[in-house]
């Protein structure tokens, strides 16, 4: 009864957003006024959006493949190896999980511009997402390589392989499900990441930014909600799926004790 009245608190606005995305009202009032879809046309000419969106796509899908190729080798480095110090080293790594967006934002922004005085653009915002997702990507990873059979790899080593065709041909396939995982979480963080990308973003906004901008104008607020409902849509399945992934065939058959 508790669990199931936390998650109508916890859920219920969000799903109100889509329903007033087809509301006939510039406000998010009830009564509803009547069924209309012209907050998604709009949405689907507006070209400022489109900008954001793909500037956030293109943003997402880099950070999504650095991140999870960082947390990959830091996953087999944990899993596979002895490693000196490897307590505080994961807690390092693990830092952006634990330090406050803002304060993490500021410390950035100070680096590139007061240090190394770099412009702020969509790679840096890009640099930052990358250190917030690579303890995500870490995580799923090692979760997936220490699901498996590690005699596996010792078999193909004994019959000859070296590191790297051992690791092309037996770890990556036995890995993938957690890289896909690895991949579509890292994406969906940096695509809904806002505090990071405002700070250390350039004349170039990403999606949250445009979205967070647009509430000021109360005539943009439908199509506004029409975005906010996309993005939770897309959202959902995104963690969804890889959720899904990252559990598929964690468990591995071993041998039974006799």
């Amino acid at each position: 009864m508790y669990g199931l009245a936390f998650l109508v608190f916890l859920y219920a606005p969000v799903l109100l957003l889509p329903l007033f995305s087809f509301n006939d009202n510039t406000f998010a009032v009830f009564p509803l006024v009547g069924f209309t879809t012209n907050a998604y046309v709009q949405l689907a000419h507006d070209d400022s959006l489109l900008n954001a969106l793909r500037h956030s796509v293109v943003v997402g899908a880099s950070v999504s493949v650095f991140s999870t190729i960082f947390g990959l080798l830091a996953a087999m480095a944990a899993t596979r190896y002895r490693l000196p110090g490897r307590g505080p080293v994961m807690g390092v790594i693990m830092l952006p999980l634990v330090v406050p967006s803002i304060i993490l934002a500021v410390a950035l922004l100070i680096v590139l511009r007061k240090v190394f005085d770099v412009p702020l653009t969509l790679w840096t915002v890009g640099a930052g997402h990358v250190l917030l997702c690579v303890p995500f990507s870490m995580l799923v990873l090692m979760s997936r390589l220490e699901g498996f059979d590690r005699s596996l790899e010792e078999a193909a080593a004994d019959l000859g392989e070296n590191g790297w065709m051992t690791f092309w041909r037996v770890t990556f396939p036995l890995a993938l499900p957690g890289i896909v995982s690895s991949l579509l979480m890292a994406f969906t963080v940096s695509f809904d990441e806002y505090v990071i990308a405002f700070f250390l973003s350039g004349v170039d906004q990403t999606l949250p930014i445009f979205l967070y901008s647009q509430l000021r104008f109360p005539a943009r607020l439908p199509m506004t909600e029409a975005l906010g409902s996309c993005i939770l849509f897309a959202s959902t399945i995104v963690v969804v799926a890889s959720e899904l992934l990252r559990r598929r065939g964690v468990k591995s058959i071993r041998p039974a004790r006799l």
